[in-house]
């Protein structure tokens, strides 16, 4: 068998990114990795787990009226495609994002990678559809997307986040092509692997574009809880959202329990029929949910429930002790690059800085690629991720992605000293 008679996709940079990004991992267990984008495992602890699960029967207890039998099929049994606390998560994003949704709109998918296939699989009609993402993107939305055949095309970012005018002109090439722009998707809040954000004009714009164009915006958000000043950011696309032209996509790997696997979509879009019948779109969802993975866990869902539950809703208030090692990790990260690479004596060393979530870019003065990348795992005991892996050409950049939100304070600065003793190296060679 030849790859060529497999799927496309497998032949695709992108299809070796995360696969490379673990092994280098593995190979190098005593390295510092600035390279993971995993949240915080400090907080972890199996008791926690059962006491959701136990929050959650209490709640099925009261929702069943004390039948047993029923709580234990709903928490054991095959479950809802569509899922069994899509009220709670609504009820999150209304005390989170005075974010009011109809639950009926939602689905709990096995974490965003499946609500980003489910939406493209649907939205993806016709070898014409295309999504469009901003350059550099999270590569897992690319991949998805090479997944149901769906052409990507690159739009430029800036230092506000997206580049407007190469956006319009994307759109007008496509449409001049005979291209249909099916949806644009989009991280507001503290981008991978950017870690920039829209503000509010930004966001306005984007609605107004996707109105004039017909697209839908693929709203993914799974680090906006996580401001550095502790204060809520501005309005998710999808709180503003009046016309209908978000589809927004959740996690709650960053917020509760990457373990878990839980993700979701709203998608509240009205889909009519040829017979007059109307649905939401998050019911094409579910279909397409019923012939993929069935159903999510509901045994992971209840865990989740339960901690929603457990903090009234609010994941705000159950990330306190996240947000703050976030923060502090960020600004130590920042103050150390200011430290060891002062703006006079290394010019050629820059890098933007984030109002919070759990990346920033790093500007070095040579491309870097997966080589260089082992090199500086074994000789200085540091990881970090190359930027090409966003790109999805393959072709090394002079940039770094750095994650702050899987080291400790002293794994940061010795992995800081670690990184500069490359960087020296490297500028000197």
């Amino acid at each position: 068998m030849m790859l060529e008679d497999l799927h496309g996709s497998l032949g695709h940079p992108l299809a070796e990114s995360m696969n490379f990004l673990n092994e280098v991992a593995q190979r190098y267990p005593d390295a510092i990795s600035f390279a993971a984008g995993r949240p915080t495992e400090q907080f972890f602890g199996i008791d926690a787990v059962h006491r959701y699960l136990d929050r959650f029967r209490e709640h099925l207890l009261a929702v069943f009226d004390g039948d047993e039998v029923q709580v234990h099929r709903e928490i054991m049994q095959y479950g809802r495609t569509k899922g069994i606390i899509h009220d709670l998560i609504a009820r999150n994003l209304m005390v989170d994002e005075n974010m009011k949704v109809d639950p009926e709109s939602i689905v709990v998918t096995v974490g965003c990678q499946e609500a980003l296939f489910l939406t493209l699989r649907v939205l993806r009609r016709t070898s014409d559809d295309v999504m469009l993402a901003v350059s550099p993107s999270y590569v897992g939305a690319v991949g998805a997307a090479q997944l149901v055949d769906m052409p990507v095309l690159p739009v430029a970012s800036s230092s506000e986040g997206i580049d407007f005018d190469d956006l319009v002109r994307q759109l007008d090439m496509a449409a001049a092509t005979g291209r249909r722009v099916r949806a644009l998707y989009v991280v507001a809040d503290f981008a991978n692997p950017s870690g920039v954000s829209l503000d509010l004009d930004a966001r306005l714009r984007l609605l107004r574009l996707a109105a004039e164009h017909d697209f839908l915006l693929l709203e993914d958000n799974p680090y906006g809880l996580f401001t550095a000043d502790g204060e809520p950011g501005p309005p998710t696309l999808k709180a503003l959202d009046s016309e209908r032209r978000v589809v927004y996509l959740g996690s709650f790997s960053k917020t509760a329990l990457p373990g878990a696997r839980v993700g979701y979509v709203v998608a509240d879009q009205r889909v009519s029929a040829a017979d007059g019948r109307e649905e939401l779109l998050a019911d094409q969802l579910g279909r397409i949910k019923s012939m993929l993975t069935v159903n999510t866990s509901p045994l992971a869902q209840a865990v989740i429930g339960g901690k929603l539950l457990e903090h009234d809703f609010s994941l705000r208030a159950g990330n306190v002790r996240e947000q703050r090692t976030y923060r502090d990790n960020l600004l130590q990260m920042l103050d150390g690059l200011r430290d060891r690479f002062p703006p006079g004596r290394y010019p050629e060393v820059t890098w933007n800085v984030p109002t919070g979530g759990f990346f920033l870019v790093l500007t070095v003065p040579f491309a870097v690629d997966d080589h260089v990348l082992e090199h500086s795992a074994r000789a200085h005991q540091v990881l970090w991720t190359p930027m090409h892996h966003f790109y999805g050409d393959g072709v090394p950049v002079k940039q770094i992605r750095l994650s702050v939100s899987h080291v400790t304070p002293a794994e940061l600065d010795a992995g800081l000293d670690n990184l500069a003793a490359f960087l020296r190296e490297y500028r000197d060679h």
